[in-house]
């Protein structure tokens, strides 16, 4: 069973920290699959996953709703990808999606529900869920003990 943590983000930029804070103790290899509602801050956290992993501010991270994946360099590379405009199921292999995730980088999938259960198991799922105007409900589940470090890492943060 995973482990589930629960925050609260009452705006933009309280989703733009945790980001930033998960990119900052994240030290593995990781799939990070994204589920929530159009415009509920998956983009958002991304970018704060990308400024905690040294992204530069140089390279915009922006969502890849139109060219599918990302790429940024930095601690680890980091794949952002987006199956958004993907109509049907997945296929991975065309996408090159068993490559990027075999890999030695961290890989955050938007609309991940549309892939094949059979064919990934995500190390870190977060689902973002509005609840309010600005609120939004950040439900994470850590799969695995080579999670553990990060589990406590968001409790710490989540306490402040």
């Amino acid at each position: 069973m995973p482990e589930k943590i629960c925050i609260t983000s009452a705006s933009a930029d309280e989703t733009m920290a945790l980001g930033r804070k998960l990119g900052e103790i994240i030290d593995t290899p990781l799939f990070i699959a994204l589920t929530g509602d159009l415009g509920s801050g998956k983009t958002v956290l991304v970018q704060g996953i990308a400024e905690g992993l040294g992204v530069p501010p140089t390279y915009p991270v922006t969502s890849p709703t139109f060219t599918l994946i990302n790429e940024y360099e930095g601690r680890f590379r980091l794949f952002h990808v987006d199956l958004y405009r993907l109509s049907g199921p997945v296929d991975a292999e065309d996408l090159g999606l068993y490559d990027i995730l075999s890999g030695k980088s961290v890989t955050a999938i938007e609309w991940a529900e549309r892939l094949g259960k059979e064919d990934f198991s995500p190390d870190l799922s977060i689902d973002i869920q509005s609840s309010g105007e600005n609120e939004r409900m950040v439900s994470l589940f850590f799969y695995g003990p080579e999670t553990a470090s990060l589990v406590e890492g968001i409790k710490r943060f989540s306490q402040q």
